[in-house]
């Protein structure tokens, strides 16, 4: 299988994937998730933690002000805005790289792409909210379509999946489908198989072992597999707690090279060359994309000119944009 190229547009600028894997760093602004609940509601500490992200070698920063782990429960739109908002405000042209915004809800969209996002990152594949295509369309920004089950809250009563690679496939192409009709461009989605989101434990290594099925949707793939609860399945000391962060790393490397362009992670800095590796690993497989458009080939980053931020300068890191929104269309499916 190979890595294809891709050019993911966004609102303010273009993205190359395939060159090398990007790397999505989370940051949470809610007060219940799973491993970081309260520790960057404060816009302050949240500025400082993205911009320690951005540092540790993020390209895409994802904030994200309801938390969707197991049995969590929804939150208003006025909650999510209250936490999110100052937070964007904060953040807004303080970063080179940018910002995803995790939300289902289009009015948060909507107010979140005025604040200075780029990308929305839908946890439920349209499936909460058939308003939110419309409204990333409208706003020319890039979308992340994640495969969920059922909701947070009935996720520990669902059956296992009868095969999840089929299905998971089959509802990311309608998920697509959805967001096109609605008028999103094509080369402005990514899709995520949605590790943990519903599926029984043991079926998030079989869905890492196929990944490279979903390459069959001619899309760029995103995958999360950092902190999730099905990882400490093989942790086997009560007395001692799971390490996440190693246990993260193998899943991360089994991602990359069945395919992934995006991995979603919290600890940036930690999980980078585990990143490079797996890179390395890929091109000396014969996996490494030979199909890549011509845009993107033999190319480092471009000429991009990136959005000012506060502190020093430092070096780009090669392959992050190629930059501001070309004027004319680009090909959704590069050729093969």
């Amino acid at each position: 299988m190979n890595r294809r190229g891709y050019e993911w547009r966004l609102k303010e600028r273009t993205l190359l994937l395939g060159e090398r894997t990007l790397i999505m760093g989370i940051l949470n602004v809610t007060p219940d998730s799973f491993s970081d609940g309260g520790r960057y509601d404060d816009p302050d500490r949240a500025f400082a933690r993205a911009v320690e992200l951005e540092d540790a070698g993020a390209d895409i920063i994802d904030v994200g002000a309801e938390s969707t782990r197991p049995g969590s429960e929804r939150v208003s739109e006025a909650e999510e805005l209250r936490r999110l908002i100052p937070v964007l405000r904060r953040l807004r042209d303080k970063l080179s790289i940018p910002i995803s915004v995790d939300t289902y809800k289009s009015v948060v969209a909507e107010k979140a792409l005025e604040t200075g996002a780029e990308i929305i990152n839908d946890p439920s594949a349209l499936t909460f909210d058939p308003l939110l295509a419309r409204t990333v369309g409208q706003h020319n920004a890039g979308f992340v379509i994640n495969h969920m089950r059922g909701t947070p809250e009935s996720w520990g009563k669902l059956p296992p999946m009868k095969d999840p690679i089929n299905g998971i496939a089959a509802d990311l192409d309608a998920g697509v489908h959805r967001a096109v009709r609605a008028g999103v461009d094509r080369a402005r989605i990514v899709i995520d198989p949605g590790l943990g989101f519903g599926k029984r434990r043991e079926q998030n290594s079989e869905i890492l072992a196929q990944l490279p099925f979903l390459a069959r949707l001619e899309l760029p793939i995103m995958v999360g597999p950092s902190r999730k609860a099905f990882l400490s399945q093989w942790h086997k000391s009560p007395d001692e707690p799971c390490p996440f962060e190693i246990m993260t790393a193998s899943a991360i490397t089994a991602a990359i090279l069945g395919g992934a362009h995006i991995v979603r992670v919290h600890e940036v800095k930690d999980l980078k060359a585990v990143v490079q590796l797996a890179d390395q690993i890929l091109s000396f497989s014969g996996i490494e994309d030979s199909s890549a458009s011509p845009a993107s080939r033999g190319q480092s980053g471009g000429s991009e000119s990136r959005r000012p931020r506060t502190g020093p300068p430092r070096d780009r890191r090669p392959g992050d944009a190629i930059g501001s929104s070309p004027s004319g269309p680009l090909n959704p499916r590069n050729p093969r």
